[in-house]
């Protein structure tokens, strides 16, 4: 037939640029098992199974411009029953109603709630009259009233007396749904205490785990002691994870300023850890005639700054950002140790391939489509850029400042919708509040934190926090003048809920598709964009129970 012969010339001109599909599909096929108001049985997911089977195998035996179409059709079968694994994999015992008793299990995790109440993740759970098959596997349990955090150690078995819920849902439709996050974080049970906490056992000796989560527990704890207040807790946050000691007021103007992404341990922080680690050893042994001549230092640079990025990947605690920004920077240094191109849109793919794999969740998370929405604009743009032979504008000395300035309108552009839709919120001066705040980052935080990490086995480490706090102060300065300007943030109702995979998809459409066929994608991008104009939100919301 004239049209599958052509669709098959179509798609065979695209060879050697279909990979960044993979993760597309694969996500079509996540996006559609979350769709879903019932949970799919047995039978669906061998339905689904077999037509990916069969599709994948007719792809095989069938090479061509059209086997693209059949590989496509088993990654989406791929995306969904992958999700229904991943769904049944951390499938725990939830608490279906309220509790109030004692409350007996191991701490795994000390964090602070939007209140500032100290919080523990507890799990070897043991709670009052409850069989152990019925018991939930890990609980968080808010401690309220007078409790000092700081004699708390990880791997503790702490004993109280306080409420625990099964963990709620979203309070609205299309809203945050708490209830699944809970689940893909295996937690069981919420709640909250006011009695005393006692000790049940000292910690012992635990794994890898526990070894770690001490390790993170003593570094914040060293630098809120070195920086007291808020640039304490800004170090915390990018080295360690632990947001606790922002406060609130600041956490609003860096949102104000666009900024709080440098909060985030993710691709900014990853890629400039690695970078500095690397720049510095590539020199630096550049400089020893013994190891120039008979090593290639690019590699061993790179070799060296993947075990920097593992350790930061632990200390982190590892949430879904920092793996993702990881699995990009170990792509990267994986490429430069092979002798491949570093950074490119099939590394981006490979990155979001191992995490979706990995976690199928991830995809519904603002911080994947932010970051990857981010990732994807900034690689394509550079891309074309090298390709056309294009060069950032003004004299090669201003090259620094118009590359933040490129990079930050269009990672700006990329995840400005995605910031709208889960936000609600749109920063009118992010761009100037980050090419302010950027700099400084690399220049001057990240190189001060490795520094710090580098000297703390000597007890010297004080001295690099200081220098950083130096950069972190000068970030919240900025965040805090921006936040004051007039109109600084405007505020927007959520869209429909096809507009941000209709927009995913059209953005994509004119970044991966080679030729003038790419530009389908802008009516998808407009039609998108419309899908703000016509919100549909209650006039009226009802709880599940009816109480409210």
């Amino acid at each position: 037939m004239p049209g599958l012969a052509a669709l098959d010339m179509a798609l065979l001109s695209q060879r050697g640029h279909l990979l960044p599909w993979a993760p597309v599909f694969l996500s079509l096929g996540i996006g559609s098992f979350f769709a879903l108001r019932w949970e799919p049985g047995g039978a669906v997911f061998a339905l689904v199974g077999g037509i990916g089977a069969l599709a994948a195998l007719a792809a095989v035996l069938r090479p061509g411009g059209l086997a693209a179409l059949a590989w496509a059709l088993a990654l989406v079968a791929a995306g969904f029953c992958l999700a229904g694994w991943r769904s049944w994999q951390v499938a725990g015992p939830v608490l279906d109603f309220r509790y109030h008793g004692p409350i007996e299990g191991r701490i795994v995790g000390i964090d602070r709630s939007a209140s500032d109440a100290v919080r523990l993740t507890l799990d070897r759970v043991v709670l009052a009259d409850m069989a152990p098959e019925r018991t939930p596997a890990r609980v968080r349990v808010a401690l309220h009233g007078d409790h000092d955090a700081g004699d708390l150690t990880a791997g503790t078995r702490v004993m109280t007396t306080g409420h625990l819920s099964p963990p709620q849902g979203a309070v609205e439709p299309g809203g945050f749904d708490f209830q699944r996050h809970s689940w893909f974080l295996g937690l069981g049970a919420v709640g909250y205490t006011r009695n005393l906490l006692l000790v049940a056992a000292p910690p012992g000796r635990e794994g890898w785990d526990m070894a770690i989560l001490r390790l993170r527990l003593a570094a914040t704890a060293r630098m809120l002691e070195v920086l007291p207040g808020t640039e304490g807790g800004f170090a915390a946050a990018v080295t360690t994870g632990d947001r606790s000691g922002i406060d609130a007021q600041a956490l609003d103007w860096l949102r104000a300023a666009n900024t709080a992404h440098l909060l985030a341990i993710s691709g900014l922080h990853m890629g400039l850890l690695v970078g500095f680690v690397f720049a510095v050893l590539r020199h630096g042994l550049a400089l020893i005639p013994g190891i120039a001549l008979r090593w290639d230092t690019r590699k061993l640079a790179a070799a060296v700054a993947l075990v920097a990025a593992t350790f930061y990947l632990a200390i982190s605690g590892g949430n879904v950002a920092t793996e993702r920004a990881y699995i990009m920077a170990a792509v990267m240094l994986v490429a430069v140790m092979l002798d491949r191109r570093a950074i490119s849109l099939r590394s981006v793919a490979i990155a979001a391939l191992i995490v979706l794999t990995l976690r199928p969740e991830a995809l519904l998370g603002p911080g994947f489509q932010m970051s990857f929405a981010a990732t994807i604009a900034l690689v394509g743009v550079y891309g074309v850029m090298r390709d056309r032979g294009a060069q950032l504008p003004g004299p090669r000395w201003t090259w620094p400042v118009s590359g933040v300035l490129l990079s930050s309108l269009v990672a700006g552009l990329a995840t400005a919708p995605v910031g709208a839709m889960h936000f609600n919120a749109i920063s009118h001066y992010g761009l100037i509040a980050n090419l302010l705040s950027v700099p400084m980052m690399g220049a001057l935080v990240v190189p001060a934190a490795v520094v710090a990490a580098v000297l703390w086995p000597l007890g010297w480490e004080a001295l690099g926090l200081h220098v950083m706090g130096l950069g972190l102060r000068w970030i919240l300065w900025v965040a805090e003048w921006v936040a004051g300007w007039d109109g600084a943030r405007s505020h927007l109702p959520s869209p429909e809920p096809w507009a941000l995979p209709v927009l995913a998809l059209g953005g994509l459409t004119i970044l991966l598709w080679q030729g003038r066929a790419r530009w389908v994608g802008a009516p998808l991008v407009l039609a998108a964009l419309a899908g703000w104009l016509t919100p549909q939100r209650p006039e009226v919301l009802i709880a599940d129970t009816g109480a409210l």
